[in-house]
């Protein structure tokens, strides 16, 4: 495991650039943790508060929490990982992609508009299903849900990696200069 403090592009700043499936483009600035092999690691502040409902269920992520997210190369998926300021852990969201593409300025990829929601107690809802332009055993000829069913059988092992990760080398510890930076700056 690299060690985050070590790694000579800890701190910049890289750019999450997420192509839509209609092809629309949304950017965020981010600050790269780790990027090692075919994976990286960037930090976000949340800087608006969202909400996201799945069926009665709700989690609200506010302002000034942040995400740990993850991307990989060579996996049909990427992960974000949500603590508030304090470092409670608020969830997870799984996105279903494709075309990763990691350097040291930037992450890019197509979203495949199925996500997966996982709340603090480990329930998880699957998302956007009816947003598909056809069937989701027929869209893009099967592999989202191939993907989709590959992320759900190893969804709990993803997680307690991550977490067991957010308690040692991405420990809340490490971010509250930066928490505390975006305090200042929104007060």
């Amino acid at each position: 495991m690299t060690n985050v403090r070590t790694h000579q592009f800890y701190g910049a700043e890289v750019i999450e650039r997420k192509i839509r499936y209609d092809s629309e483009v949304v950017e965020y600035n981010c600050m790269l943790l780790t990027v090692r092999n075919q994976s990286a690691v960037l930090f976000h502040i949340i800087e608006d508060t969202f909400t996201m409902i799945a069926n009665q269920a709700q989690l609200t992520i506010p302002k000034g929490s942040y995400t740990i997210a993850y991307y990989w190369e060579d996996r049909p998926y990427n992960l974000y990982f949500w603590r508030d300021h304090k470092g409670n852990y608020l969830g997870s969201y799984f996105n279903i992609v494709k075309n990763t593409f990691i350097n040291d300025r930037m992450v890019s990829f197509e979203d495949l508009i199925i996500d997966i929601l996982v709340l603090p107690n480990g329930e998880y809802y699957i998302l956007d299903e009816d947003e598909l332009p056809e069937s989701l055993e027929k869209f893009e000829n099967g592999s989202v849900q191939q993907s989709l069913n590959l992320l759900t059988e190893s969804l709990q092992a993803v997680l307690l990696q991550t977490i067991s990760e957010s308690e040692g080398i991405y420990a809340h510890e490490k971010f509250i200069p930066l928490l505390e930076k975006f305090v200042n700056k929104h007060t």
